[in-house]
């Protein structure tokens, strides 16, 4: 029987997101999936701020940055949201196309000696105390012994379902459809959204030559498995926009509903869901990729520490109780951008004064930041205004704070002078950096200006679990024991 530290179920973004966190930490991954091959197939198309920051933290970014195109805006139901003057170093969404983004964590993933498993479905795990043996199916069937079992699988996730996990939530009550193509007759607009009788479709320009066409119908819900052809998408696209645009050659042609719905709990024992397998919601604003990014970021270090037997009893359960609020907001908004978008007089009314709103900073902050997962804001139990937020990218001495977080390790980031604390003890379980800083303030999203802090104790996902203003170390080693564990 082959054994590993932990078995991945699904190599989309979240899978190998998930890998490549874990292999950074010296965990042995085991990448399995399904599906014969990848399939090249396109699938989302852009990623928010807080992925992009995230993926900094990790040397990532600068792969993707040339492949990509920085837009500006994003929306709310349609609704434009300009991200301009957000406190961040990417106020913007980058359109780029999920298989690229599979590509280059993949080229990572195998960086760090993690290949995928193809034809290799998990179709049935037994757990003990010790550990999972998970069943896997496919040309070559197989057991693999684990210390952890992870479903990154998708909505139709087989280890949910064999967890025995309930998938609660709205059926769906819209069609969206989507068609990658050339068009011999393009419009000006590279970007454009409108409404029509039925529902609405928009023009986007994915790569030179390239467009992504959508329709979303709010008359038709086509029931799951449906094969939706190219011709019948140039039909109903036709229907609501009154030109094709001389489309052709498509390279990816697909439906989708507005069901939303969110495992009941993400861990079973000891295994985990994450990505789509842990939650599915209308395509809306596009934060579903992110959702399952931040998903593997934020357990890949605590069942890391868990593998190494160094985690608390109680870090992998703030997994949960950290990103199931964060999910079941995004299902939240994604139900209210569904009924902005229905068609009509009284929506279109809504829509005016929708409008008006966001034209308020207040208000087009709260939506944005929302969106792009810039407010998050986690319990860390430490009162200060940064602690559980996302650390600032500040310019320290000769770097930037996201280069020291490339080996995702956990930083006490002594600021300006302060004095290093006497904790030897935990010299093998954080990384201590001095450093100079400029800044004699920090802009935070959703808090606003606060005062460079003397120090800050920095989670490997680059959240803040522990900060202070003035020299000393109250509350530190409370900090360093709920999230690192205790030292002997």
């Amino acid at each position: 029987m082959a054994t590993t530290d932990v078995v991945i179920a699904g190599s989309g973004p979240t899978g190998l997101m998930l890998a490549t966190e874990l292999r950074l930490a010296g965990v042995q991954v085991t990448l399995v999936d399904g599906l014969p091959a990848r399939t090249g197939e396109s699938r989302a198309g852009g990623i928010h701020a807080r992925s992009m920051e995230i993926l900094d933290q990790r040397g990532l970014l600068d792969r993707l940055l040339p492949q990509g195109r920085q837009m500006q805006a994003g929306h709310f139901g349609g609704v434009s949201l300009n991200f301009a003057d957000f406190d961040t170093d990417h106020p913007y969404m980058l359109a780029i196309l999920q298989s690229i983004i599979e590509r280059e964590l993949e080229g990572r993933a195998g960086e760090l000696d993690v290949t995928t498993q193809w034809d290799s479905p998990v179709t049935g795990f037994r757990q003990d105390g010790a550990g999972v043996e998970v069943e896997i199916g496919g040309a070559h069937p197989r057991t693999i012994r684990a210390a952890y079992l992870v479903g990154c699988d998708g909505g139709r996730s087989a280890v949910r379902q064999l967890a025995g996990i309930d998938f609660v939530g709205t059926d769906a009550t819209v069609t969206g459809m989507i068609a990658d193509v050339e068009l011999a007759a393009p419009p000006a607009e590279l970007f454009f959204a409108r409404r029509a009788a039925a529902g609405d479709y928009s023009v986007v320009q994915l790569q030179p030559g390239w467009y992504r066409l959508v329709v979303q119908r709010h008359d038709l819900v086509l029931p799951r498995g449906t094969e939706l052809s190219f011709e019948d998408f140039r039909a109903h696209f036709t229907e609501l926009a009154g030109t094709d645009y001389g489309m052709h050659s498509p390279r990816w042609v697909t439906h989708y509903g507005d069901a939303a719905r969110q495992a009941t709990r993400y861990r079973d024992g000891r295994v985990f869901l994450a990505g789509d397998a842990a939650h599915i919601h209308y395509p809306a604003g596009g934060q579903g990729q992110n959702l399952g990014i931040q998903d593997a970021v934020n357990l890949g270090w605590k069942l890391a520490a868990a593998v190494h037997g160094t985690a608390p009893e109680t870090l992998l359960d703030t997994y949960e109780s950290e990103r199931h609020p964060i999910a079941e907001r995004v299902l939240h908004n994604t139900r209210a951008q569904t009924a902005l978008m229905r068609p009509g007089a009284h929506t279109d009314a809504l829509r005016d004064v929708m409008s008006d709103l966001v034209d308020l900073p207040e208000v087009r902050h709260r939506l944005g930041l929302m969106i792009t997962a810039l407010d998050i804001g986690y319990d860390t139990k430490c009162e200060h205004p940064l602690a559980g937020r996302r650390m600032p990218d500040t310019t320290i001495t000769t770097t930037r704070v996201y280069e020291l977080l490339r080996p995702a390790h956990p930083i006490l980031l002594l600021l300006n002078g302060t004095p290093a604390p006497t904790l030897p003890e935990w010299a093998a379980h954080i990384e201590i950096v001095s450093a100079e800083t400029p800044a004699g303030a920090w802009a935070i999203p959703a808090v606003g200006p606060i005062p460079t802090p003397a120090a800050v104790l920095i989670r490997p996902d680059g959240y803040v679990a522990w900060a202070t203003d003035e020299p000393g170390t109250e509350g530190l080693t409370e900090a360093l024991t709920t999230w690192f564990g205790a030292t002997d």
